[in-house]
């Protein structure tokens, strides 16, 4: 609550300093015009900061994911327009500065319009600046809109060590990728894609995880992007899971025998790719007498997200492994039934997206995706288990994101 409050207040503070520079630049309008504006400017404001202080409201008595996403989704394009508009206000007040300067470096001599030769018209060199000034002002707002899109490939690596009192000796220093939410249907730039592949394979990782939601929709979306992802290799094997966007329930399907062979074609695909598929099943890595486990469990998740999940089924037959690490995509599946497991060390999920929108500034990190997910970034702890939620690697909704970065996530076990 206390993060909450402070950021509606810096909200706030900002809507007001960037009416201030608005309303200067509305002076030229008529009274009625600039009423007008004002009204609009103040009831859009309104209605985000609503938004944001009746969130976890809004999810949890708000069952219809269209409604809930196109609350995001106008709350986020609000808040690209304020800065955009705010960068443009900011420089055309500076360059209004710096009017008077360059008036007096290039004064015109006479004061009437120039013309040429032929005794046209032409741009005043007063006039020629303020456009030009304009042309500068815009420049940047359109390169700052862009880059918002653009974030959508902004892949970000971050790197955990994670100590765990019971890995074995032989296992000590073990690192593991992870990558999330691939969400293929919404690509539009392979070559991207394929740089946010390069960089995983950088890391040079012994083993790598993909916690679920290789599609939005249907199987095929995947299709194109085999080429891709199945460079993704690792020299203990790639491990992945299923997530809610995987079972091709978010769209009709002519019957339920296409349906079930879109999942059919889903998991074909894991195998093309060169990755293990665990679906409710674990398997084991072996180094000398020591045994790690790698389970992976279908998706389960809250509400009205898809209950595949048989953990009991996945846990069975690790007992002789040292050290259990799940793959689990939903992360409220931690609370709900992963902690009645006490010997399942680490829990690699994803789904939240962070919400594609938020801010992360050292410490300091706010999403929506707070107030549905208690866990909805990042790593969490709670006794001698860990979870780690990855941020997503690609997108879905909004073709882009807001302070929150695609995510390739590196994790080293160490032991304690």
């Amino acid at each position: 609550m206390h993060s909450q409050v402070l950021l509606i207040a810096g909200l706030l503070l900002f809507d007001v300093v960037l009416f201030y520079l608005l309303y200067q630049k509305l002076k030229a309008l008529t009274p009625a015009h600039r009423k007008l504006i004002s009204v609009l400017y103040w009831v859009v404001s309104v209605w985000v900061l609503a938004c944001f202080w009746f969130l976890d409201g809004i999810f949890l008595h708000i069952s219809s994911l269209v409604i809930r996403r196109s609350i995001i989704a106008s709350i986020a394009l609000t808040n690209i327009f304020q800065v955009l508009l705010a960068i443009y206000l900011v420089l055309d007040r500076l360059l209004v500065r710096i009017y008077p300067l360059l008036g007096n470096i290039f004064k015109n001599p006479s004061p009437s319009q120039p013309k040429d030769v032929y005794g046209t018209p032409t741009m005043s060199r007063k006039k020629f600046l303020h456009r030009a000034a304009v042309m500068a002002a815009t420049f940047p707002v359109a390169v700052k809109g862009f880059n918002i899109i653009n974030r959508a490939y902004d892949y970000q690596v971050r790197k955990r060590r994670i100590a765990l009192p019971n890995l074995p000796s032989s296992f000590d220093g073990i690192t593991i990728g992870q990558i999330s939410d691939i969400h293929t249907g919404s690509f539009f730039n392979n070559g991207a894609v394929k740089g946010g592949v390069d960089m995983l394979m950088q890391e040079k990782t012994d083993m790598i995880f993909f916690t679920g939601d290789l599609v939005n929709q249907e199987s095929k979306e995947a299709k194109d992007y085999i080429p891709i992802f199945n460079k993704v290799k690792a020299p203990l094997g790639v491990y992945s899971v299923l997530g809610n966007h995987d079972y091709g329930d978010y769209r009709a399907w002519s019957s339920a025998q296409a349906k079930r062979q879109n999942l059919m074609d889903m998991k074909t695909i894991h195998k093309e790719l060169g990755w293990q598929l665990l679906c409710n099943e674990n398997t084991n890595i072996k180094s000398g007498q020591d045994q790690m486990a790698i389970l992976g469990v279908e998706n389960w998740g809250i509400k009205r997200f898809s209950k595949y999940g048989e953990l009991a089924k996945t846990h069975q037959g690790t007992e002789e492994a040292a050290v259990k690490l799940l793959l689990s995509h939903d992360p409220s599946h931690w609370e709900a039934e992963i902690q009645n497991y006490p010997d399942i060390d680490v829990t690699f999920s994803g789904h939240t997206h962070g919400f594609q929108f938020g801010v992360e500034l050292g410490n300091f990190a706010w999403s929506p995706a707070q107030y549905l997910y208690k866990q909805w970034a990042g790593l969490y702890q709670e006794g001698s288990q860990f979870l780690y939620v990855n941020r997503g690697y690609g997108f879905i909704g909004m073709p882009g994101r807001i302070g929150i970065n695609p995510e390739i996530s590196i994790f080293e076990l160490v032991k304690a």
